[in-house]
């Protein structure tokens, strides 16, 4: 069974037509309409039309940043797209007449890595994402956890440090604040200020006026001292909030994916050492594995189509 996953943020709405294992038979992809909710839903219905033609595509899944219903029906908020307790599957399946699913992106790209990517051989599965912000997905005994509300698995407002940096969510000391691409580009600047070990970055920074991710990612791979200081330092945080989750849900793997994950094993030797740092009884306790996301940026796509089609199958 084919079905199509769309997958829509705050700048661009993806869709692919995807099959039973994982490969994307057909793509699409246009700029989002972000303030208009009309817009997006026409959008949307005309990429499925578009990306179903001559095919027998049953299921629909949407994968979008946001807090989503249990039913997998409602977004009720979004934080890029002015929905508030949007009632999108039943607006999409009264017109595509086909099965609808809608699922936050993070749930459903960890879902791709899970069962096409690098936790394929796994029950139980923990992934990171590190961009701008960090998100996340929990897979627990082959099953996606979503939560009571539906709105589980918000990994990166996990407190890691009380009353520690203010986040964007109204707390402080969440991971995001340590574990981000953001906290890595503070870092750098910082060791920048500070001369010494950051003569690297702050010479960079001279140069090109402002640090930029791709600068402190060239000067990791160069191997400036500097750099790698900040993405240890950010290794470190992410193996902290990776032994709270451990403790919780004592996961097989820990998958890290995001740009920041392109730097491989420089990103998950700290965090394996501070994960292991804490283990209970180690020496004894079983050990996860820690590995990079195989799955990049059709990873959403892919994942919300999976989930559609395995709804599909089972009504």
């Amino acid at each position: 069974m084919h079905a199509i996953g769309i997958d829509i943020g705050g700048t661009k709405i993806a869709g692919a037509l995807v099959d039973e294992l994982g490969n994307i038979l057909r793509a699409d992809r246009q700029p989002t309409t972000a303030s208009n909710p009309q817009l997006i839903e026409d959008a949307v219905v005309a990429m499925v039309e578009r990306l179903s033609e001559g095919t027998d595509v049953t299921a629909v899944g949407v994968a979008a940043a946001g807090f989503i219903d249990a039913s997998q029906s409602i977004v009720y908020y979004a934080p890029n797209i002015n929905w508030r307790n949007e009632p999108f599957r039943e607006k999409l399946e009264r017109r595509l007449g086909k099965h609808i699913i809608i699922e936050n992106d993070a749930n459903a790209a960890g879902w791709a890595e899970f069962r096409f990517g690098a936790g394929r051989l796994v029950s139980d599965m923990v992934i990171l994402t590190i961009g701008t912000g960090v998100g996340g997905a929990i897979v627990s005994g082959d099953k996606l956890f979503r939560g009571g509300f539906g709105a589980a698995a918000e990994l990166g407002h996990m407190r890691v440090v009380p009353d520690g940096l203010p986040c964007g969510c109204g707390a402080r000391g969440c991971i995001e604040q340590y574990g981000s691409g953001r906290a890595l580009l503070r870092t750098a600047n910082e060791l920048a200020d500070a001369g010494g070990i950051g003569i690297g970055l702050a010479e960079v920074r001279a140069r090109v006026g402002t640090l930029s991710g791709l600068d402190v990612s060239d000067l990791i791979q160069a191997g400036d001292p500097g750099a790698l200081l900040a993405l240890r330092t950010l290794g470190h945080w992410l193996g902290q909030a990776s032994a709270s989750l451990g403790a919780v849900l004592d996961p097989q793997l820990f998958v890290i994916g995001g740009g920041v994950a392109q730097a491989g094993d420089l990103l998950l030797d700290p965090i394996r050492a501070a994960y292991l740092d804490v283990l209970p009884a180690r020496g004894f306790h079983p050990e996860p594995e820690f590995r990079i996301a195989e799955l990049v940026n059709d990873a959403g796509v892919v994942g919300a189509a999976d989930l559609a089609r395995i709804y599909a199958e089972s009504i």
